[in-house]
């Protein structure tokens, strides 16, 4: 009973504002099924091999650098509104577009410019998230929109295998149509929206007075985030890869797998990001939650039946809520009131840096030195990186920072003081 009461708990308190933000990431993530599908797109109906494969994803991250640049520098200058309006509504016509593309060159080419366009609506969210958050739930905040983010990624792959039986065109048709519904519900409901946290802030250290580009301590900090998401988004290039080209799985199946991730993470997530706030310190939980990621990539080496499978996805489904929700937080706490953006725009791009090395690095162990070496080396890394962080973090912020609590009281005064 008190789980339960726990478990209900975590949800209020939240804004209007943040549960629509989250209702318009769950419309656009729906439709998004289309990356966890691209690798096996590629290989399966365009014939390519697995590394030229990898090129082409590859070009997906370099379009993610330059959206996620473009996007932190012109949110600061005219606004997240505006920002995530446009990356909605021209990614409609791109997604139209791509399955006429049938070259390597061509389709890369064509997945860099949709990437770019789309990418730059991650740095502005995730602005709306932190200056529509009630004081004292900025995690809570950024954790609802990504439990909608896995809701979208569990019933889009599901669908997404379903179609991808049919037809591949079906995929990108259904994310150009989720990318429209999502644009239309963002501009009727925050057109004429205020800001929750629009009282001018006054800097309480001398971190967040200083450009982003020189906060050195924060850069470590996104190094770390950029190995972990190396490693950790094996998940959506090599690892539904592995399940076609090794396990023998079907699309159905594999959309399957994937669906139950998003699940696994939209059913706890609210909780165990409570737990974390109320009994853990920060390090500890960022070290968890990337170390579960290291256990649950590591175990592919030992079983690939369908039920350890389901096993592993979903150790790495928890060690994902344990660690991707607190690096926004902890970079929104780092930045100013007027350099948000930029901020969330090197955290996207130390994201969307991995995108490039990802597909390419990853393709290319499987094809050369096998799934066995390439999932024990992520491993491996995913390990030092969880070590990494647990140093780092006490480092980057105050030393009287030490845990999630804390961080909230140092949020409100810097949001009210």
């Amino acid at each position: 009973m008190r789980l339960f009461k726990a478990y209900i708990d975590s949800y209020k308190g939240l804004s209007s504002e943040s549960w629509m933000l989250a209702l318009v990431m769950l419309i656009n993530r729906t439709g998004s099924m289309v990356l966890p599908f691209l690798g096996v797109y590629m290989t399966d109906h365009l014939h390519f091999d697995i590394e030229k494969a990898g090129v082409v994803l590859s070009f997906f991250g370099i379009g993610s650098v330059v959206g996620s640049w473009f996007g932190g520098m012109i949110t600061d200058k005219i606004g997240e509104f505006k920002v995530q309006t446009f990356s909605l509504f021209l990614s409609v016509p791109m997604f139209c577009i791509i399955p006429y593309f049938h070259t390597e060159w061509g389709l890369a080419l064509i997945i860099f410019i949709h990437s770019s366009i789309s990418e730059a609506f991650r740095p502005a969210n995730s602005v709306a998230i932190s200056k529509y958050a009630k004081p004292g739930n900025l995690t809570r905040a950024f954790s609802l929109n990504r439990m909608a983010v896995n809701l979208g990624f569990s019933i889009g792959p599901a669908l997404g295998g379903i179609l991808a039986a049919i037809s591949y065109d079906f995929l990108f048709y259904s994310n150009a149509a989720g990318a429209l519904l999502a644009g239309i519900t963002y501009v009727f409901f925050f057109r004429k929206r205020n800001y929750r946290n629009a009282e001018q802030e006054v800097a309480t250290t001398t971190e967040i007075t200083i450009s982003p580009y020189k906060d050195y301590r924060f850069l470590v900090f996104c190094f770390a985030c950029f190995m972990f998401s190396v490693f950790f988004f094996q998940l959506l290039n090599t690892l539904t890869i592995f399940y076609k080209k090794e396990v023998h799985l079907s699309s159905e199946t594999i959309g399957y797998i994937l669906g139950f991730s998003g699940f696994i993470v939209v059913l706890l997530e609210m909780l165990l990001v409570q737990i974390a706030e109320r009994y853990f310190k920060l390090k500890y939980t960022m070290f968890l939650g990337t170390f579960l990621c290291a256990i649950a990539f590591a175990m592919l080496v030992l079983d690939t039946s369908v039920w350890f499978l389901v096993l592993s996805i979903s150790l790495l489904s928890i060690g994902e809520i344990w660690s991707l929700p607190f690096m926004a937080t902890i970079t929104a706490l780092r930045s100013g009131n007027h350099n948000k953006g930029v901020y969330m725009g090197i955290l996207g791009i130390a994201f969307s840096l991995s995108f490039i090395v990802t597909p390419y690095l990853g393709t290319y162990i499987a094809e050369h030195f096998g799934f066995f070496v390439l999932w024990i080396g992520t491993g491996i890394m995913l390990t030092v990186t969880a070590i990494a962080f647990y140093f780092i973090i006490p480092w980057m912020l105050p030393k009287n920072i030490d845990s999630e609590n804390q961080i909230k009281e140092l949020m409100i005064v810097r949001l009210f003081t």
